[in-house]
């Protein structure tokens, strides 16, 4: 069993059905991180030089073919940030920021041995987003990173020019407090073992036949 194989108790986490006051007993102060706001910004960026660094194998037969490349993890490295408010937009700020998307690339090389390397994508942005009021408790910009290249030229001395596709999350979050309503804790039922069952109508079978004609 899990969470959504149970539909048996009012503790476990599903779609409401009926009265959706029925079962909260308490307000909880949980501490999360509380997303103020947030954009999406997905294009297609071409001449992209990705030099590469960490080769594997470490001494590859020159030259190299593009194979593909895609972003590692999906945190991007945020430097360079300023908020400027907007004075006739109260809350909203000019966010300019960049950010480094880490990258491995996969090639072969010119004796058709496949290899990976290293490389970082650089992205500037200039939006406008919610930003709140200054408070004991900082607000932090975060982001979010996609990148996938299958389009790439060799242009010598391990760098790769190539067109990728971009996805990038930029988000104003904070750590907080909030009070939320609760149902108490969640009933965790076991898990259920995955099993082909082989045997399935095999014990089902009686011992004898029926001889009862």
């Amino acid at each position: 069993m899990s969470f959504f194989s149970n539909f048996n108790s009012d503790r476990c986490p599903c779609q409401i059905t009926g009265n959706p006051l029925n079962g909260l007993c308490e307000k909880v102060c949980v501490e999360v991180n509380k997303v103020f706001d947030a954009c999406i910004k997905q294009t297609q960026e071409e001449g992209i030089l990705l030099n590469l660094t960490n080769l594997t194998p470490a001494n590859p037969t020159y030259p190299l073919t593009f194979i593909s490349a895609r972003s590692i993890g999906t945190v991007g490295t945020i430097t360079n940030l300023q908020i400027d408010r907007l004075q006739d937009r109260p809350n909203f700020a000019r966010v300019q920021v960049t950010v480094a998307i880490p990258v491995e690339v996969l090639f072969v090389d010119a004796n058709n041995v496949e290899g990976k390397g290293n490389s970082t994508v650089t992205l500037t942005e200039d939006v406008i987003m919610f930003v709140p009021e200054p408070s004991v408790i900082p607000y932090t910009v975060n982001s979010v990173v996609s990148l996938v290249s299958t389009q790439g030229v060799y242009t010598g001395e391990n760098t790769f020019n190539v067109s990728a596709c971009v996805t990038l999350i930029l988000k104003i979050v904070m750590t907080v407090d909030l009070l939320i309503p609760s149902y108490g804790y969640c009933n965790i039922p076991p898990c259920q073992d995955y099993s082909q069952e082989v045997c399935a109508g095999f014990f089902e079978l009686p011992l004898f036949p029926n001889t009862n004609n």
